[in-house]
């Protein structure tokens, strides 16, 4: 703890060490005044603390007296203390601004990463695993729209024991999500407002990427938090999910108590009026028939392939153009830093404080734009081998979604629910549930399937409905040109080609 404080826990045990002593006549010996106390006015308050309590400060290196010159000596010796306890602060701050400038942080290691000498760099932030993939996972899935809302987050990490462990209530306070979800380091960047460091790369390697994090700032901001609901359990997955087909308002649950003392789950609804009000579904009836849909929507195996084939074909001609893609988006950040500069400059033109902090946010905007456009470009690469293990990842979640909803585990079964259906599905008692809305991956695969499509009949493509035939009483004039009737078949044989027989049509001499 710092001298510069007067209360002090250590001095205050020895206070009241001190106090207990009937004898008296204590004498408390220090080796330097700068170890009693680096503050001039705190040093005469614990000395002055120290004489009533019935204590004696002794020193090889100095006489405390009671005359002048002793008290100077004193005096001079408390203000160098003082002086050398600020001058230290003022190295030690202005060290660790130079540090920070270079992209390394000084400060305490956030959850995630630890501090390791490394060879060049010196002590600098590494990951510091399961934390960091556990972090990672709950970052990316907010972003990605995986956890809905801060609770979905606080949730996921409390279900992670490697994580929770740290915590002695086993609860994560809302704070506390919202302070890791608002760190820059996770993105592999610092920033020090206080220091008038402003937003920088770091040396330090991110958990996620810069444009993952202003998505997860910018999701932040719109929509407000939820509080956590503690209905929501694993004894009922689907409730809030399934919306009655009468009324349209999610279904609640239940448990029943029978006369015997057994209890039995239920879904119902309880919206008044509905002519389903309070009418009770058995759970496992229920949730049967949830899973027996599920296993129809998930793709098979030879669909997955065919998918394969598709999007390797779609991933071939983008990596192909990795190249023109990183050109353009050097372009935009050229076209930024000149929006940037124009900006500067019409700071210096104008005089009003209003608008001058109106103009600073814009170019703050627009440099944590560059920022993400840099990024981009650099990782703007092609690499071989991702495609296999990018598609190897969403095929484990695609053909699984049964395996996931019967691991018992609360969020991977929302997980589910998020990622096969697009909006809440419909359920009517004695008939069951309507036909749902999927998400674009699973019609898309649907698609692929061809489960819909059917062959051509083999009339061909005319029309197979025959049209009324017109009787006339007197045999139809015919419409062939009067030269046309006249010409003989056998004088048309020299045009025709001699290899084939002649057929003509009479019909067709009008065209």
């Amino acid at each position: 703890m710092t001298g510069e404080v007067f209360d002090r826990p250590s001095f205050s045990a020895l206070l009241a060490f001190i106090k207990k002593q009937s004898e008296g006549g204590i004498v408390v010996v220090i080796d330097d005044i700068s170890r009693f106390a680096r503050d001039i006015e705190s040093h005469w308050m614990l000395r002055r603390t120290l004489k009533e309590t019935g204590g004696k400060l002794e020193s090889p290196s100095i006489n405390f007296g009671e005359d002048s010159d002793s008290i100077l000596i004193e005096n001079l010796l408390a203000s160098v203390s003082q002086h050398q306890r600020q001058k230290n602060a003022e190295q030690t701050k202005s060290r660790m601004w130079a540090r920070t400038m270079n992209g390394y942080w000084c400060f305490h290691a956030p959850v995630g990463y630890r501090y390791e000498k490394v060879n060049g760099h010196g002590k600098m932030l590494v990951r510091d695993e399961p934390d960091a993939s556990i972090i990672a996972e709950a970052l990316n899935g907010y972003a990605s729209g995986r956890f809905g809302t801060q609770a979905e987050v606080k949730r996921f990490l409390e279900s992670k024991p490697a994580f929770i462990a740290r915590y002695e209530a086993r609860k994560i306070r809302y704070e506390e999500i919202s302070r890791l979800m608002r760190r820059p380091h996770y993105a592999g960047y610092i920033e020090v407002s206080d220091w008038g460091i402003d937003l920088r790369k770091a040396q330090h390697k991110g958990l996620i990427t810069l444009e993952t994090y202003e998505k997860i700032q910018a999701r932040m901001k719109e929509a407000a938090r939820v509080s956590f609901r503690k209905d929501i359990s694993e004894e009922f997955p689907l409730r809030g999910f399934v919306t009655c087909a009468d009324c349209n308002h999610p279904m609640t649950s239940c448990w029943s108590t029978s006369k015997t003392g057994t209890k039995h789950p239920y879904y119902m609804c309880f919206k008044k009026g509905c002519v389903s009000y309070r009418k009770s579904i058995k759970r496992d009836v229920l949730e049967e028939e949830f899973a027996q849909m599920l296993a129809s929507v998930t793709p098979s195996k030879g669909v997955l392939r065919v998918a394969r084939k598709m999007l390797s074909v779609i991933w071939t001609e983008r990596t192909a153009s990795a190249s023109e893609n990183k050109t353009a988006l050097k372009k935009q950040i050229k076209e930024t830093e000149a929006t940037i500069d124009t900006y500067l400059d019409k700071i210096v033109e104008v005089d009003s404080l209003t608008v001058i902090k109106a103009y600073e946010k814009k170019i703050e905007k627009l440099e944590r734009a560059k920022l993400v456009l840099e990024e981009k470009a650099a990782n703007c690469t092609a690499t071989s081998g991702r495609f296999e293990k990018v598609f190897e990842l969403a095929s484990a979640v695609l053909s699984s979604p049964c395996n996931l909803w019967h691991s018992g585990r609360i969020d991977l079964q929302k997980l589910v629910l998020k990622l096969v259906f697009g909006e809440r599905i419909a359920y009517r008692r004695n008939e069951g549930f309507r036909t749902p809305i999927l998400t674009l991956p699973f019609r898309a695969l649907e698609g692929v399937s061809g489960e819909k499509c059917s062959m051509a009949e083999e009339v061909g493509f005319e029309p197979t409905v025959r049209f009324h035939a017109r009787r006339f009483s007197r045999p139809v004039h015919s419409t062939t040109l009067p030269l046309l009737r006249l010409i003989r078949p056998s004088a048309l044989q020299p045009i025709l080609k001699p290899q084939k027989k002649p057929h003509i049509c009479w019909g067709m001499s009008l065209i």
